[in-house]
């Protein structure tokens, strides 16, 4: 019997919904979903040390194989030993495999069988990126997590087109298994089929009777509605085997993770914590808040009185308007620490009630809660923000 890289554990699954509650043991501990994964594109999540890190409750982070690959390079990897002591973080890592990173340059890559050849934005050299080349590089960084390469379209896209690009992807993934070797990395496969069930259905099909050691629902959050993503994340999430993880690339906003939570889904990541963060965006019990608005440049009330996170306990919103403005670094820094926080926290209290019976109310209670946001300035407002850029 083959000794599972990722010993997985299902604890409890919500009696009102499909959420579920798991822990699976990575080479660098032991992991409890929900979780939230931290952005770390190029070895760092941006503006913010590891310390920091651990500090608002990451214990898991994502990194960019097509950007690590490009610099500082899989040889430096291989000199270091590896992300972890690159970057002063003893935790789990998970990779992509580069495959959104190729879908986003439709202008500058072709793809064969073969794998994506691209132009390096670094010096313009030609790269081919294949399925071993990928699973090569992901070897060399170290990760607990490795993804499949997989050949991601617009969601949208009409079934002839979405069945070509699932069938490659499950060609490939058979390529990344056998690169993978004897390699101690877990290795995750990527559901494809864009907005057609019956291609999701064989997607899962296919790839469940791959060794694998979990799964991901990719071909989502690229161009289809809310609605939709919804219904396939809920439709595939469904199918999945349930005694392995279960991740949702790239997704998203709070209500976003929690309705997928709903679904069935264990993994998240996104950029959204730290990219909203640096346009003075910030997350809070209440909704969204604009740090722009011209309405906090007196208030003396902290971001999120409801937080405990050093942002909320240590500075007014008249300051953090006042950094957003002038568009200082330490603003950014701010108001990513408060956002990561209330992801962290967010996911804990989704485990919490998973496993006290009551996620249904916690549910259609966040549901309200969440969708405020006070996000659009006021015309006078935006003259204001313009006025200010340098």
């Amino acid at each position: 019997m083959t000794t599972r890289r990722l010993p997985f554990t299902l604890e409890a699954t919500a009696t009102d919904s499909r959420a579920r509650a798991t822990r699976f043991t990575t080479l660098h501990g032991e992991m409890q979903t929900p979780i939230f994964m931290p952005v770390g594109t190029q070895a760092t999540v941006k503006g913010l040390s590891t310390d920091s890190l651990k500090h608002v409750g990451s214990r898991m982070l994502l990194a960019n194989t097509y950007h690590l690959m490009l610099r500082p390079g899989a040889e430096v990897f291989t000199k270091v030993g590896g992300i972890h002591p690159f970057m002063n973080w003893d935790g789990p890592v998970l990779t992509d495999s580069g495959g959104f990173q190729i879908f986003s340059l439709p202008h500058s890559r072709s793809m064969t069988e073969a794998g994506a050849k691209f132009a390096s934005y670094v010096d313009g050299k030609i790269h081919l990126l294949s399925p071993e080349e990928s699973i090569r590089v992901q070897r060399a960084i170290g990760s607990d997590v490795m993804m499949v390469l997989d050949q991601c379209i617009p969601s949208t896209s009409d079934h002839r087109t979405a069945r070509a690009a699932m069938e490659l992807t499950h060609r490939w993934a058979k390529r990344s298994l056998a690169a993978r070797e004897d390699s101690p990395q877990a290795l995750f496969g990527i559901i494809q089929g864009a907005c057609f069930e019956d291609l999701r259905m064989e997607s899962v099909t296919a790839l469940t009777e791959m060794p694998f050691d979990g799964y991901a629902i990719g071909g989502l959050a690229v161009g289809e509605t809310k609605n939709q993503r919804e219904d396939f994340t809920e439709i595939t999430a469904a199918l999945l085997p349930p005694e392995f993880p279960r991740y949702l690339m790239g997704v998203g906003t709070p209500l976003d993770i929690l309705e997928a939570v709903h679904r069935g889904v264990d993994l998240f990541d996104c950029i959204l914590p730290s990219a909203l963060a640096k346009r003075g965006t910030a997350f809070t019990a209440r909704g969204k808040v604009q740090m722009r608005r011209s309405a906090y440049k007196f208030s003396e009330a902290p971001l999120d009185p409801e937080c405990p996170c050093e942002t909320c306990r240590t500075y007014s919103r008249a300051y953090l308007h006042h950094l957003t403005k002038t568009e200082e670094v330490l603003g950014w820094q701010l108001l990513s620490l408060h956002n990561l926080t209330f992801y962290h926290r967010m996911m804990a209290e989704m485990r919490e009630v998973i496993f006290g019976g009551s996620f249904r109310p916690y549910l259609e209670t966040k549901r309200k809660e969440w969708s405020g946001s006070d996000e659009e300035l006021s015309p006078a407002e935006e003259r204001e923000s313009l006025d200010s850029s340098p």
